[in-house]
């Protein structure tokens, strides 16, 4: 038996933006199991290591479901949301300890193809990845890939990002000759951005190249490179090593009552 209104069926419209308000809806609730058991856990201190393992495949399986499952038009409302999901797996320092960070270039897998344009992503994406997870060959592949959607001006900040795709090649995976690339492709950029500080990073990236075209394992491009990490970092474990690798590399590292940073370079190359 039909249901009956006065005021006739639903017209036609309507139909449409109902159900594309509603598949990222959907998408919302089917993920409400995960943010439950997070707060479970949070309330729940003593829990085992048998469960945090449990979850991060339950985080697995949703992530490797979220990088198939297309986002209906709301590519920038899903890459957030992922996003968020990421600030709550990484800042778990405690689960983190017990399992490791091995998930965040997962969830990077589907941030950054939603929304290539964010240059933030692209930071945590190395840090997380490389850094902690050491896994850089992924943080340079997730890159390359959102890089394939950007312009020289599009976003304005662009140039950042080979920036972090050159600090990865040269510091995590040893590979000169691309970071040399990549730096120079970073100043290139650059140089067309409208960005305030567009130009200093556009000169410091380019003598970063300039050092690895003469010489790719350069300890002053290496300097460099640890130097944008210190600069980067979001913990204090990273901000030390920055700076021992710096040490190690024949340079100084000097921070002033106000929190400037001055680099002082290898003497010889």
């Amino acid at each position: 038996m039909q249901r009956s209104s006065s005021k006739g069926p639903l017209p036609l419209p309507w139909v449409k933006p109902l159900a594309i308000w509603g598949l990222p809806v959907a998408l919302l609730v089917a993920l409400v199991p995960l943010q439950r058991q997070r707060l479970a856990t949070l309330q729940d201190r003593s829990v085992t290591d048998q469960s945090l393992h449990q979850q991060d495949q339950a985080a697995a399986a949703t992530l490797a479901l979220a990088q198939k499952m297309p986002a209906f038009g709301f590519d920038n409302l899903v890459a957030d949301w992922f996003f968020l999901r990421f600030l709550q797996y990484f800042g778990d320092d405690e689960a983190r300890a017990k399992t490791g960070y091995d998930l965040s270039p997962e969830f990077f897998r589907v941030v950054i193809p939603k929304d290539p344009y964010y240059r933030m992503f692209y930071l945590f994406l190395l840090g997380s990845t490389s850094n902690f997870a050491a896994q850089p060959e992924q943080s340079v592949a997730i890159t390359a890939q959102g890089l394939e959607h950007l312009t020289p001006t599009l976003p304005s900040d662009g140039f950042y990002i080979w920036r972090y795709r050159g600090v990865d090649e040269l510091l995590y995976l040893g590979d000169g000759k691309a970071a040399q690339q990549s730096f120079q492709t970073a100043a290139d950029w650059g140089r067309q951005s409208t960005e305030a500080d567009a130009v200093i990073i556009a000169d410091n990236s380019q003598r970063t190249a300039d050092f690895l075209a003469n010489n790719p394992l350069s300890k002053q491009a290496q300097v460099n490179a640890w130097a944008s990490v210190l600069a980067n970092a979001f913990d204090d474990a990273t901000r030390q090593k920055a700076i021992d690798r710096i040490n190690a590399l024949g340079g100084n590292v000097m921070i002033n009552e106000t929190g400037e940073i001055r680099l002082q370079f290898p003497p010889d190359d």
